[in-house]
């Protein structure tokens, strides 16, 4: 491998990484770079494929050496930012997940992804936090927070980490949890990857075999009185009941299953860790609301949770955005109609959502952190898939028009995994209150000085 490394200064420490090294025109380098999200195309100076911890200290101590930007990638599931320049570290072969099945804790890899934990859990009957897609980097996703398919009913996925193994920019590999370097702990369960890199964390699992979960279809044309039906019935829901109502517009493409294939589409999605009867009596009202014509709610296995949300398999090129609201008023979802709804004809976002949040996603953690979505009811969360320039165009004028038409239901905050592409200092701040943004900001100056840790949704110090 050495003979790829005179050609940068600094270089000699690499040589100690044990994966691959690789650089632009390097056999195996596009495939290194690319993530899941083909939107943001990455061209960094220099990839480390990293096999352990010790080989992304390797790679944070040269950078801190050479003064490289740094950015790190597992699935890339929320790579919404280009990488030009600088060093890519890429966690991906990093997958352990060791399950204590009698503590009821998994310590996870920093590449592995949810369904290596599920799987791993699964056969001591327990599970975790995962979101709507298991093929998503379970760390990226709980360094933002991480929102659950079961965020009603457990919290957020940050409130059952017990620690995190993390290397500071500086190549300090460090074990915290809230007695041990307590700040950085604040720092890492919300507020994303501002202030190291994460090898490895433990979290809780909880003991769940099976859930109640699916959706509950209706035809596009209906979905003013499926969205106003669903939005009373939250208001009327155990804790437990989490659900999203959908406006889908699917391409006519084989990976759709018939009769989804190429309709518009209201749908109910929902996961109950209950009684299985007591949820399917709680969702009457939904199935009562419209003429239902496909109902994929079933009781499952938890491992099988991707049937929920049916989120897209393939890597795409997406277009993300949310905003996180205080209420769906009658006014809320008229606004919501006139945007998004049946009357709008040639509609170019995939998927249009509002997330039902509220009950454990709003009592504060055992633990203090960064997460600075409590107080929101619902979230908004809109996707576009950039195939060509025009649509591309198209997708960025309908998500701006429905966000600013949204923002007076808003709390003015955002979702940073949810949030998209960054824009300047002021639309990062978004993900944060000024509180805890502030806070972020101190911590970046003491743990990244340098600001090496520079690329996605990160904050100067």
């Amino acid at each position: 491998m050495t003979a790829t490394h005179h050609h940068i200064p600094g270089l000699f420490a690499l040589s100690e990484i044990h994966g691959p090294v690789l650089r632009p025109g390097d056999d195996g380098y596009a495939d290194e770079v690319t993530g899941f999200n083909l939107a943001a195309l990455h061209t960094p100076d220099v990839v480390v494929g990293a096999t352990g911890a010790d080989d992304v200290v390797t790679a944070l101590r040269w950078a801190t050496a050479t003064g490289t930007p740094v950015a790190v990638q597992a699935t890339g599931h929320g790579a919404n930012f280009p990488i030009d320049h600088g060093l890519l570290i890429s966690t991906a072969r990093m997958t352990d997940v060791r399950v204590d099945p009698d503590r009821r804790l998994a310590t996870v890899a920093a590449g592995a992804k949810w369904s290596h934990v599920l799987e791993a859990a699964a056969p001591h009957g327990l599970a975790a936090l995962a979101g709507t897609s298991t093929d998503a980097g379970s760390i990226g996703y709980t360094l933002g927070g991480g929102l659950p398919v079961l965020g009603r009913a457990y919290g957020y996925a940050s409130d059952l980490v017990r620690s995190f193994q993390v290397a500071t920019p500086d190549g300090t590999l460090l074990e915290c949890d809230p007695e041990h370097e307590p700040e950085l702990f604040w720092a890492l369960r919300g507020g994303k990857g501002n202030v190291g890199v994460v090898t490895s964390m433990t979290c809780e699992l909880l003991p769940l075999a099976t859930i109640l979960g699916g959706g509950v279809y209706s035809p596009g044309e209906h979905a003013e009185a499926v969205l106003r039906t669903w939005t009373d019935w939250t208001r009327t829901l155990p804790d437990e009941m989490c659900s999203a109502f959908t406006l889908l517009r699917l391409p006519p493409i084989p990976e759709i299953p018939e009769p989804l294939r190429g309709g518009f589409w209201a749908r109910v999605a929902i996961a109950w860790p209950g009684d299985p009867a007591e949820g399917e009596r709680l969702l009457a009202p939904i199935r009562a609301a419209a003429p239902v014509a496909v109902d994929t709610v079933e009781e499952m296995p938890y491992t099988a949770l991707d049937r929920i949300h049916m989120e897209p398999q393939d890597p795409l090129p997406a277009r993300e955005c949310c905003a996180l609201l205080r209420d769906l008023s009658p006014e809320a979802v008229r606004t919501f109609l006139s945007q998004a709804g049946p009357e709008v004809g040639d509609y170019p976002l995939l998927m249009v959502e509002l997330r039902h949040l509220g009950g454990a996603l709003a009592r504060p953690a055992a633990h203090e952190d960064a997460i600075s979505a409590r107080d929101a009811a619902y979230i908004l969360e809109t996707v576009g898939v950039l195939a060509a320039p025009p649509a591309a165009e198209a997708i960025e004028r309908a998500t701006t028009s429905l966000y600013e038409a949204m923002a007076p239901y808003g709390t003015g905050r955002t979702m940073v995994n949810l949030h998209g592409t960054p824009g300047g200092t002021a639309d990062r701040a978004r993900a944060w209150t000024p509180e805890a943004y502030d806070r972020l900001r101190r911590d970046k100056a003491t743990y990244d000085p340098a600001n090496l840790l520079r690329f996605g949704h990160t904050i100067a110090s």
